[in-house]
């Protein structure tokens, strides 16, 4: 059975949902779903704007089958070659001899080595700028790369104002139904996906996201649909996505609060973060947020780094080293590219407390533009009544810092 939606006219969504799969590129926790977006254009010429993943290819061809009602399919569209994007491309090109194909050389590259016989249609190439009129709507090719792979590109229409983005504003979350994000509460249900989703796929590129900003703020007010490959379409308050898009890939916080991370063998680590979270709440700073990081899954420690400003680190010595959890959420961290955060550390250790000094050395040394914050506290085993004016101490520093 077809399942589609009108986005303007002439241009409907003709994409799938995903509730079967539970790691979004085998690594990501997707409990809550994922759309994969493809659109069709039905003017005196017929356009597929990129297809879906393989698993749900045969919602794609329903959908066409439907919308097209025996019209041929004239030209493909690929923004993005990622195989939850692209996947699909050779059955298109099966069910769809004489389509022809719109894309950049590195796409036409990634097609081949994935595959796919795409030499026997005729393959369009092109770059930054080129234009393409389909009948009535004309669109204009803007080069995305490394947003996230090396060859995307995004689409737009300058007869209707939409632009296709690739996988830029996407967000995490099947859509069941809700194309619109203003069909949503997107402030109190999809946010934190959302940015779970840019940090975690695109986080690492802040720069060149930056770049297709840019390039965008030339053409803003001409912009009235941002149709992503995941997640829904902005017809209303498209400042508010793309506001929180440029923060997020400037590596600035979305809010002023802190984040606090711990790695506890038996508890006694735990306890120490939950007792500074109370303190700090008692001195008037509630913005708070405790993670386990054994038990947390590290896209959303990652996600949560981004949007707080201060982080504290709480963890136990292991094998004189950095609990190894601990030291995996760093390590993502850096590979992310995350900067411009305070943070804070606790350390513990029974017989030999390292954690401390190597966390700090790992901010100083392997994270660019962090701030440590002086004031820490030390524990042999677990936190006494002798460590409260450390505590406070702490608690102290980090309430005047969020402050500033």
């Amino acid at each position: 059975m077809y399942c589609v939606r009108e986005v303007t006219n002439d241009l409907y969504w003709v994409g799938a949902n995903d509730h079967r799969l539970t790691l979004f590129e085998n690594i990501h926790p997707i409990p809550r779903g994922v759309s994969y977006n493809a659109y069709l254009l039905l003017d005196e010429h017929t356009v597929l704007f990129d297809t879906v993943d393989w698993s749900a290819c045969r919602q794609l061809l329903e959908n066409l089958d439907h919308l097209l009602a025996g019209r041929p399919l004239d030209y493909l569209v690929i923004n993005h070659m990622e195989p939850d994007h692209g996947a699909s491309i050779e059955e298109i090109l099966l069910r769809y001899p004489d389509v022809k194909v719109i894309s950049t050389e590195k796409s036409f590259m990634l097609m081949r080595q994935f595959h796919f016989q795409v030499d026997t249609h005729e393959l369009i190439t092109v770059k930054e700028g080129d234009t393409y009129t389909f009948g009535s709507h004309t669109v204009t090719f803007v080069g995305a790369p490394m947003v996230h792979w090396p060859e995307a590109m995004v689409t737009f229409d300058v007869t209707n104002g939409v632009l296709f983005s690739a996988d830029a504003f996407g967000s995490f979350i099947a859509l069941d139904g809700k194309l619109f994000a203003d069909e949503v509460n997107f402030d109190r249900d999809w946010i934190d996906e959302a940015r779970r989703y840019l940090t975690n796929i695109v986080g690492k590129y802040g720069p060149h996201i930056q770049l297709l900003l840019k390039k965008a703020g030339g053409i803003l007010d001409q912009i009235k649909y941002i149709c992503p490959l995941h997640g829904p379409v902005w017809r209303k308050d498209l400042m508010y996505f793309i506001e929180k898009y440029d923060k997020w890939s400037r590596y600035e916080p979305e809010e002023k609060g802190i984040m606090i991370v711990y790695a506890s063998m038996y508890g006694n680590t735990e306890a120490a973060a939950q007792a500074l979270a109370a303190r700090l709440c008692e001195k008037g700073c509630p913005n708070v947020a405790v993670y386990d990081v054994s038990n947390t899954h590290v896209s959303y420690l990652v996600s949560e780094a981004f949007k707080y400003s201060h982080i504290v680190l709480t963890s136990v010595t292991y094998n004189l080293g950095i609990y190894p959890v601990m030291h995996n959420f760093l390590m993502d961290l850096k590979a992310l590219n995350l900067q411009n955060r305070t943070f804070a550390i606790i350390e513990n250790g029974s017989w030999a407390c390292k954690s401390g000094d190597l966390m700090q050395k790992f901010v100083d040394e392997e994270l660019k533009n962090m701030t440590v914050l002086n004031e820490r506290v030390s524990m042999a085993s677990a936190l006494g009544a002798d460590k409260a004016a450390e505590l406070d101490a702490l608690a102290d520093a980090l309430v005047e810092s969020v402050a500033e």
